[in-house]
């Protein structure tokens, strides 16, 4: 959501800055822009829509300059118009904004009151405002900016230039990440680390509250306090490379098949197959003292967690909530001593995440974070960091997080098993076993590409489209139904199949086809029951199942999907594929945006 570069140099960085949202549009966005310093101005481009659109104002009038800021912006206050596009300019400061600034309305009123003026609808421009008023009344850049930052409620990062002080960008940030990016006689600000990483490999991550002054050839961190502060550089270890598709259309299809690879790089980090044993991360906490579990998180997350459910209370007896993370706090839940409480996220920046993760940690609770950024803000605040290898995934809808989610949590829930002395070292090995045969199954399930794409021409003219599974196919269906929502824009729901009989059932006609997830296995015959009911009444059924699974109910449906016979355990790692497939395929064959699906984000930092 949202994605900021700035960079102070000593050539110009029009150019480099473009690019610099080329490596952030993963991140979801509807306008963009930039801005810099030249002749004593602040001299500004921007554009709605794609960044082929600024390029094209770039083009027609282009921006020198040897110190700049650019932005995506996804849309929170105000539609998506060039006027509400970032960079926002208020008399001598210029603000690119992620987040949102909960109090700019009080804000904004004063302002008014006070004799300002607006040009745009959007939250940032009232901290453009606010800073150009201190500059106004005679403060140099840091201390207004030590103000301004003083007033503002939310989260948020920023940065910032003043046309009076071209040798001079400021960033900050509270609770919306930003990375600072050390440079041979320039320096750089950054989302993350993939924004700045053809720039340098140099960085440092700001903390909670930090702001910053870069000049060309210093860069001097205060924290929420105003203190000078040190803050550790790292090595990035980010590439551009990274952020191309190579012979793939889109990045979600090559996302989608980088998965075996993926899921077989993250198991190693927590499989020892040789010993048959799973082996988790060091924690300053005994796992075997853990009374209940409780898994907080967002949308394909979520049905991650809802997955890791049935593993952790099936081996290790231990009672498991699955919260979304958007409610959770507001429903002032009740946190028991010697509870877990695991939180799942790509970024490890979502809003609703690390709001949740803060109340549970002052709430007592040991945490856990499943993540796939291990410099990201859950990380630094967990006591358990499970950390998923997946690489940049870079199409908004998750596909490859996903299932390295799903594999972190099957070996957590062993590993809790094994503690608890509820699984037998057989059985843990057994466990291994299954888990090293993921990638394997993976790669199997992916050579039916073919076929997917044809059962997808059935399923695109549809309007509402139904996903049906049992037990850890439930969640399933239901990151079916979601991938299928976001890129192809076609209505779905995911249902347990024993509950469409108490109601959904009702919508079956033979317009809405129906995806059954039915791997053979205890709960085969169950859902292969509830599928017949649907046929009975004209439902469309398109079974996903092995062989087995097809050879006994394949009759009458109107396509069958055949995946390799694999452990039940494992199936809603494997069965992840075809169901992203399908919306992948079907989205394709609609035309629409598959990596930038319409009002959506990559990272939502805002609540």
């Amino acid at each position: 959501m949202c994605g900021i570069i700035g960079i102070i140099g000593r050539e110009d960085l029009s150019e480099r800055l473009f690019q610099g949202l080329r490596r952030l549009e993963y991140r979801g966005y509807d306008s963009a822009g930039m801005c810099t310093i030249h002749d004593g101005q602040l001299d500004r481009r921007r554009a709605e829509g794609k960044l082929d659109n600024l390029g094209r104002v770039l083009a027609n009038n282009p921006l020198p300059g040897t110190i700049g800021i650019a932005h995506t912006r996804w849309a929170t206050h105000g539609a998506p118009t060039v006027a509400n596009a970032h960079p926002h300019i208020a008399g001598d400061v210029a603000v690119v904004h992620n987040g949102i600034i909960e109090n700019f309305k009080t804000l904004r009123d004063e302002l008014l009151e006070r004799g300002h003026h607006f040009e745009s609808e959007t939250d940032t421009e009232v901290v453009a405002h606010l800073l150009d008023e201190q500059m106004q009344a005679g403060k140099d850049p840091r201390h207004a900016v030590s103000i301004v930052l003083k007033k503002l409620r939310g989260a948020f990062a920023l940065a910032i230039l003043f046309k009076n002080y071209p040798d001079l960008l400021i960033g900050a940030r509270l609770g919306s990440p930003l990375v600072v990016g050390y440079g041979d006689g320039e320096n750089y600000l950054g989302s993350d680390a993939l924004a700045l990483a053809p720039l340098t490999q140099k960085i440092s991550y700001l903390e909670e509250g930090d702001w910053v002054v870069l000049t060309r050839d210093t860069i001097e961190i205060h924290d929420i306090e105003d203190r000078i502060v040190d803050r550790p550089a790292v090595m990035s270890g980010a590439s551009g490379l990274m952020v191309e598709k190579g012979n793939y259309r889109h990045f979600m299809q090559k996302e989608i098949f980088e998965q075996p690879v993926v899921v077989a790089q993250t198991l190693q980090s927590y499989l020892r197959p040789v010993e048959g044993q799973v082996a988790l991360p060091t924690s300053d906490f005994d796992l075997s003292s853990i009374k209940r579990v409780t898994i907080v998180a967002c949308g394909t997350s979520y049905y991650a967690g809802m997955v890791a459910r049935y593993w952790i209370e099936r081996f290790a007896r231990v009672p498991v909530e699955i919260e979304a993370a958007s409610e959770y706090r507001y429903r002032e839940p009740v946190m028991e001593e010697g509870g877990l409480s695991v939180f799942i996220s790509q970024s490890g920046e979502t809003a609703d995440t690390l709001a949740a993760l803060r109340h549970a940690k002052a709430g007592g609770q040991k945490i856990a974070v499943v993540v796939n950024v291990p410099t990201s803000s859950m990380a630094r605040e967990a006591d358990l960091l499970l950390p998923t290898h997946a690489g940049p995934e870079i199409g908004v809808a998750s596909t490859k997080a996903f299932t390295c989610q799903l594999a972190v949590l099957a070996a957590l829930a062993t590993h809790i098993a094994q503690v608890k002395g509820q699984i037998s070292a057989k059985d843990e090995q057994e466990i291994v076993r299954h888990l090293a045969e993921a990638p394997a199954a993976l790669n199997a399930a992916l050579a039916f590409n073919d076929k997917i794409e044809t059962v997808a021409a059935s399923i695109a003219p549809a309007r509402d489209v139904l996903y049906i599974g049992r037990g850890p196919d439930f969640p399933l269906a239901m990151e079916g139904a979601l991938k299928l929502k976001e890129i192809s824009y076609i209505h779905a729901e995911g249902y347990a199949a024993g509950e469409m009989k108490h109601g959904p059932i009702a919508l079956i006609d033979d317009k809405v086809p129906i995806i059954v997830l039915a791997p053979s296995g205890p709960l085969f015959e169950k859902t292969v029951s509830n599928m017949q009911e649907m046929q009975a009444r004209g439902g469309k059924v398109i079974l996903i199942s092995d062989e087995k699974g097809i050879l006994e109910a394949g009759d009458n449906c109107l396509a069958t999907l055949t995946m390799p016979k694999v452990h039940p355990l494992i199936a809603p790692i494997v069965y992840a594929i075809p169901v992203q497939l399908l919306a992948y395929h079907v989205a394709v064959i609609k035309g629409t945006d598959v990596d930038q699906p319409r009002n959506l984000a990559k990272s939502v930092t805002v609540e």
